[in-house]
């Protein structure tokens, strides 16, 4: 019996929860992040914990489809999935409900639920908070989402930044063009992203030698500071001119950010390929000090939006609420309250109560047979009706 007690109160694996005091950090970054996010003209949407399926799923691949939790419908029968990711789902708001012409600026907070952990969040309930940019291809658009998600980090007291840049349409135009079979650019994908440069020979070696190749081979050695797109354009200059602009991309947006947030440190990875699904230009992801993990990630994912109906270009980025708390150094919230009698029959004492709370402050009313314990209600003062009649606010003091 005991053993089944014990169990009730367990979380599953993977599952977690936020108590006192970090409830109180969590909930003030968040509306910190709000507040970012309206100072930058992005507009808060809610998507719904759960959609049909096919909606949650269009244009992600198959990763987000083993990450997503399934079960059907009982009105119409059909099945409907707990979002793993909320783009997806911010992408349909765009491409329907919203249907704007000019470009579209679009932020979100909200849990997510996976049957694994992965991506930024080791947890299966990240509460994912992120923003996208809709209806714009050009630079200027990668540049503000990148500064934005890097805003975001500061406001979480994050420091110091490092910042990954790299272009997915580098290793899909070599992959193409050498003639990669589907099947392969998995194998090519994780050698890639190991930097495995024994697995990646063994694979090149299974097709026929090209510029192409040879461009594939040399993806791993091509990172480090913004001086090795400079070797990128010697190594991979043969294959052919949308390589080639790909690197001056990603060129141009690390002098954009080099310059207009000098505080985090750019390094280029071609090799980066996270999300090479769905993304077809610049990647990006945020890193900092004592922590394997990226903290934030994104890029740019033209023509998701096809799938409602509405091809639009696109992008954005993501990071974990709880991440941010745990590796950042936001200030933990000063707790102070004010005890006050029960104010059952007094109007005056209720009267006080309210105007105390509508002025901003914590006021706890004590409860019949309450041991007053002042830390775990968090009142460092009590409301206290003097000789006259009258109720003030008092300090504690040490021996209260």
């Amino acid at each position: 019996m005991s053993d089944v007690s014990e169990m009730r109160w367990q979380l599953p694996v993977g599952l977690d929860e936020i108590l006192p005091p970090d409830g109180a950090r969590y909930e003030q970054l968040r509306r910190n992040l709000i507040d970012l996010f309206e100072a930058w003209g992005y507009d808060l949407v809610i998507p719904p914990l759960v959609e049909y399926l096919d909606s949650l799923l269009t244009g992600t691949g198959q990763d987000l489809d083993l990450q997503t939790f399934k079960l059907t419908d009982l009105e119409s029968g059909k099945t409907l999935g707990v979002r793993a990711d909320m783009t997806p789902q911010v992408s349909r708001i765009d491409a329907h409900p919203l249907k704007r012409e000019g470009p579209s600026r679009l932020s979100y907070i909200g849990t997510v639920l996976r049957t694994r952990p992965a991506g930024v969040a080791r947890s299966r309930s990240p509460v994912q908070v992120g923003a996208e940019l809709y209806g714009h291809a050009g630079i200027d658009s990668d540049d503000e989402v990148v500064r934005l998600m890097l805003a975001c980090l500061q406001v979480a007291r994050i420091e110091p930044i490092h910042l990954d840049l790299g272009h997915v349409a580098i290793f899909n135009q070599l992959a193409s063009a050498a003639g990669v079979a589907p099947a392969q650019q998995s194998r090519l994908f994780d050698a890639l992203q190991r930097k495995s440069s024994l697995d990646l020979s063994r694979i090149i070696d299974e097709l026929s030698p090209s510029p192409y190749t040879d461009a594939l081979l040399a993806l791993p050695a091509l990172h480090g500071g913004v001086e090795i797109l400079d070797e990128a354009r010697r190594q991979l200059g043969a294959a052919g001119a949308e390589v080639l602009q790909a690197i001056a991309e990603v060129e141009a947006l690390a002098e954009r950010i080099s310059q207009r947030a000098g505080f985090a440190e750019v390094y280029v990875d071609l090799a980066e390929l996270r999300g090479y699904h769905y993304h077809t230009g610049v990647v990006f992801a945020a890193f900092t000090a004592g922590h394997g993990q990226e903290i934030a990630r994104g890029g740019r994912y033209d023509g998701v939006g096809a799938a409602f109906g509405r091809a639009r270009a696109a992008t954005g980025f993501s990071t974990d609420l709880r991440t941010l708390l745990l590796v950042g150094h936001a200030p933990a919230v000063e707790r102070s309250g004010i005890l006050a009698p029960r104010a059952a029959g007094d109007v005056a004492l209720q009267a006080e109560i309210s105007r105390l709370r509508a002025r901003g402050e914590r006021v706890v009313e004590t409860l019949d047979g309450q041991t007053l314990d002042y830390t775990e209600l968090g009142c460092d003062r009590v409301l206290h009706k003097g000789d006259d009649g009258e109720y003030r606010v008092l300090a504690l003091t040490s021996g209260s």
